[in-house]
Parts: structure tokens; C-alpha cells; sequence
């Protein structure tokens, strides 16, 4: 669906009736959106490619293995959206959910939670802890978030609901003695109210500080929202792989609005917008250096509201920090774990590395002091055991598989050191080897010229590849899911004080992860605000 150069040139409105900034996946949901109502939309990409962090790529050369290379697993992608927009989309489940090796008194071993926790979990915590006791609270603590989950997952495809409101739904769902502390308290009290194993309590609050650069007792509460929204997705908060890799569900989104007549501009950089609240024009430059500019009645925004603000000319704001390590690898084989787990059962869920609760703090600690971690806690998954179609026939053939790990409390400030990258990248494989058998560089697959199949990505190179600030994968720290004060109520958590610019990447209200929320929320929030001009007299 990208043109050459040339063909852009000549084919590209000069005006619209949308331009959509950014050609991520929330972009193009809103553009799906749009133009099958009938909108004429222009997305401008400033890569020469469109999906943002939600593509599949091969970085080995020689190895046909299509990495989702950034974004990985997908939960928060409402089936409202996968069937408004008739994507061909697959997203599987994973046979595990997680597991967590541990060493105790020097002894291997380690906690399996089955994705329907069953006899097997059960055995699993009983041999770790020693009795029943988190078992039954991990049943009864689940068992509450899910119907939590439940009230919340709807709430996301409709307007901002007044706090009260969605507080009463949640109370009578799940009793204001588990919630109103949630709302209110750190999370690590209540999970140590709750639980009492140190690496239990680990496996919980890893859900709180995913992108999020927080701890378990933070007053600000961003670890409370950052958890709820890993554990809210489709109302069983169940985080699934996309058949494919992620690539695929850029790619159906991109055909949908491609089908419906949307119009995609790559290698455009936007450099301004200028409105004066009911007409807009979008200044960009093309890849050979060109400067161009497309009118519009309105421009949505797929970037973080820092780029807003430059976008407007106005002082950009704080500027938001990014506290992740992406290492993707291609392996010859899975390796063989100490614990004797079965590595085709450990590495198909999340396998938690040094991650105990007192760990993760011990994490943070060391990060906001001004060094990486040591031990860096992350966490690995290997899509290949959930979908082989990734790989290509040789790939295949060969038994190669792939590896992500996701590593936590880097910022992107500890990168700006020479050598940084490398060296957090020893420390998370010095974490994974610990649980190993072998080590896992000798189950690494070589690409065409004999290196080996591992690369790794910095929030200084999220920001530099993807032009996300400060690589903070979320734009920004999560808000909570509803109105926090009455004049949001019934909006969508995308409007600006511009009438005709909305924000609908990952730094509006319900933004974060895959979920396209936010771009439908646009979406909406224009056609809807059409709608009501036109029934209105005397309304231009």
C-alpha cells in the first residue's frame, strides 16, 4: 500500500477531510474507522512503512524468522473493534501462563501457573510454599480482578463514565473491601496483605511496572493504573500471541482502511500544524527532503502529546522516560532449564527472571540511583511455541525458535553512557542463565555471515527508530480508565482545547499497548461530533 516516491507525489491530496499523523495501529483503526463512514482520511507515516512498534520484521540476515520486534502479545484489542473492522485476525492462546524459576536453599525449582490453573498449579504452589495458603489467595484474588475486569473491559468502547459510576459497578462486582483499597493505596500493601511468598508477591506486581518506572509502595499510584490495565483486556485480562506475529494485525488494519479508501503518505514527517479550531493544515517534509502541506477540517494526532505540543509550536511539557530492554533472538534450539522443567512448557507463558517482590524493589532502587540493575529482572517468552508461522520453510525445518525478553527499571537516562546497551544486555542474560542449564548463547542461531541471532533495543533506540519520546512505550504514564473530573465526563479521553485536533495514540486517556482504543475513540468522537452539528439548525 506504499508507493514510490514518485507516485506519492502525484497521487497525494493536497487537501481532506482528515490527516491522521502517525501510521501506527491506532492510527489506522481510526483510518479504518473513518473512511468507511464515508470520512476521506490521509495517514502520514514518517517511516517507509506503516504499523509503528506493532510490525513484524527480520533483523537476522539469512534467517527467515519475522520477529514481532517490538510490540509482542496482545490483550487489550476489543473483539468490537477485530469485527466493526472485519480483521483477519488470530489471536492465540498461550498453553501456559506463566512460570517463575526459582532457587531455594540452593535447590532448582519453580512455580508454573497454567493458563487455566488447574491440579498442576495447584501441586506447583504447594511444593513451593509449602502449604496451600497462596494458592487459595491467588484463586480468590484472580477470581476478583477477573470480575473486575468484566465491568471494565466495556467501559473502554464507551465515553469517559463519571468515577462514581464506574466505582459502584466495580463495588457490587467485587465488594468495596478489595476495591476501595486498590483505589486508594499502594499496591504493595494490599499484596502483602494478600500474599506472604516473596516470589509469589514478585510474579503479581511484575503486571504494575510493565513500561512503567514505579514500585510497589509509589504514592502517585502509577503502578496501581499500569496494573489494571494488564489485567483488564477483553475482560479476562489473558494476553495472547497474534498468529503471524504483530506484523499481522498491522497489516489487517492497513488493509481495512486501504479498502475503505484511506490514503497513506509514507516517509512524510510532520513538522507543524496550524489551525485556528475548524480548519487545519499539516506541514510535513517527504523522505528526499521535499516540504509539502495538506489541509484538512480535522487532524487526528498517533503520537505522544509532547510531539502535539512541538506539532502546535507550543513548550513541549514534561518530557515522558521509557524504562525497558527489548532483546529478540533466534535460537537452535530451546535450552534445557536446572529446575528440569520442561522447556517447551516453561518458555510458552511468561517465564519471570529475578523477579521476587523484594527483587523488583531492590531493582528500582539500584535504577533510580543512577545504575542498571544487578540482578536486572525481565521476563521471556518464545512465540515459536504458540505459532510456528513465523518461521519459513528452512526455519522451520532446522527447529529454530524465537526468543523475546523484556527487561525492566532501565531508563532511558542509564543508556546515555557509552556501552550501556551492551552491558544491560549481559546482565539480563547473566539473569537468564542462572536458571539454565546451559548457557543460552550456546543455543543461539547464526545468521548468513556466522553471528549470532540476538539484537537488543534501548528506550534511546525506541526513540530514535519509532520517535517516541524518552522510548516510553506508553507515551506516558497510564491514566485511569474513567472521568476524573466533570468536565471529561462523556467525552472520550481524546479531545484537546482544539475543537478539530484529537489525540488518539497511546498518551490518550485509555491509551497503552495494542488495544486500538484509542483510535477508535477518535474516531468516534469526530463522526459523533459531525453527527450532532448536522442536526443542529443554524450549525455550519
Amino acid at each position: 500500500m506504499a508507493d514510490s516516491a514518485d507516485d506519492q507525489a502525484r497521487t497525494t491530496p493536497t487537501s481532506t477531510d482528515v490527516v491522521i499523523v502517525g501510521g501506527g495501529h491506532n492510527g489506522l483503526v481510526a483510518a479504518a474507522y473513518l473512511a468507511r463512514y464515508g470520512s476521506k482520511v490521509t495517514v502520514l507515516e514518517r517511516l517507509g512503512r506503516i504499523g509503528g512498534a506493532a510490525v513484524s520484521e527480520r533483523p537476522f540476515p539469512g534467517v527467515d524468522a519475522n520477529l514481532s520486534r517490538y510490540s509482542y502479545l496482545v490483550s487489550l484489542l476489543p473483539y468490537a473493534i477485530v469485527r466493526d473492522l472485519e480483521l483477519d485476525v488470530e489471536l492465540r492462546s498461550r498453553p501456559v501462563a506463566s512460570y517463575t524459576p526459582v532457587l531455594r536453599g540452593g535447590k532448582p525449582d519453580g512455580l508454573l501457573v497454567e493458563r487455566q490453573p488447574g491440579a498442576r498449579t495447584a501441586d506447583s504452589f504447594r511444593r513451593l510454599t509449602g502449604s496451600d495458603r497462596e494458592w487459595r489467595a491467588w484463586q480468590e484474588f484472580y477470581g476478583r480482578i477477573e470480575r473486575a475486569a468484566r465491568v471494565f473491559a466495556p467501559s473502554l468502547l464507551e465515553p469517559l463514565a463519571p468515577k462514581g459510576e464506574m466505582m459502584k459497578a466495580v463495588r457490587e462486582a467485587v465488594g468495596s473491601s478489595f476495591w476501595d483499597p486498590f483505589l486508594e493505596r499502594p499496591l504493595g500493601e494490599i499484596v502483602e496483605e494478600t500474599f506472604a511468598d516473596d516470589d509469589v508477591r514478585g510474579v503479581v506486581l511484575t503486571d504494575a511496572l510493565i513500561g512503567t518506572q514505579s514500585h510497589a509502595h509509589d504514592l502517585s499510584l502509577a503502578q496501581n493504573r499500569c496494573f489494571l490495565y494488564h489485567v483488564i483486556g477483553n475482560g479476562t485480562g489473558e494476553w495472547r500471541v497474534p498468529i503471524g506475529g504483530m506484523g499481522a494485525v498491522a497489516e489487517s488494519l492497513a488493509r481495512a482502511a486501504d479498502k475503505a479508501g484511506a490514503v497513506f503518505v509514507t516517509g512524510a514527517t510532520a513538522t507543524r500544524i496550524d489551525t485556528d479550531g475548524r480548519r487545519a493544515s499539516v506541514r510535513y517534509t517527504t523522505a528526499d527532503g521535499g516540504e509539502r502541506r495538506i489541509d484538512a477540517r480535522y487532524v487526528l494526532v498517533n503520537a505522544a502529546p509532547t510531539v502535539l505540543n512541538e506539532l502546535l509550536g507550543r513548550p513541549s511539557g514534561p518530557r515522558p522516560e521509557g524504562n525497558q530492554l527489548k532483546i529478540n533472538m533466534v535460537l537452535s534450539r530451546l535450552p534445557a532449564l536446572k529446575s528440569g522443567m520442561d522447556p517447551r512448557v516453561a518458555f510458552a507463558g511468561t517465564f519471570h527472571i529475578d523477579e521476587s517482590y523484594s527483587g523488583l524493589r531492590t531493582a528500582y532502587t539500584q535504577s533510580e540511583a543512577g545504575a542498571l540493575p544487578d540482578p536486572l529482572p525481565s521476563e521471556v517468552y518464545c512465540h515459536t511455541l504458540t505459532d510456528r508461522t513465523i518461521l519459513g520453510p528452512e526455519s522451520m525445518a532446522r527447529g529454530l525458535h524465537t526468543l523475546t525478553l523484556f527487561g525492566l527499571h532501565t531508563p532511558a537516562r542509564l543508556y546515555d553512557e557509552a556501552g550501556a546497551r551492551d552491558k544491560a544486555m549481559q546482565l539480563a542474560l547473566a539473569g537468564l542463565n542462572r536458571y539454565l542449564a546451559e548457557p543460552i548463547e550456546d543455543c543461539l542461531a547464526r545468521d548468513a555471515k556466522g553471528r549470532p541471532c540476538i539484537e537488543a533495543r534501548s528506550p534511546r533506540d525506541i526513540e530514535d527508530e519509532l520517535a517516541m519520546p524518552g522510548g516510553h512505550i506508553f507515551h506516558g504514564d497510564l491514566d485511569w480508565p474513567w472521568a476524573t473530573s466533570e468536565r471529561e465526563v462523556g467525552t472520550w479521553g481524546v479531545e484537546t482545547d482544539i475543537p478539530n485536533v484529537l489525540i488518539c495514540g497511546s498518551g490518550a486517556r485509555r491509551g497503552g499497548a495494542v488495544s486500538g482504543v484509542p483510535g477508535r475513540a477518535a474516531a468516534l468522537a469526530l463522526l459523533l461530533s459531525r453527527s450532532r452539528r448536522r442536526r443542529v439548525p443554524g450549525t455550519k
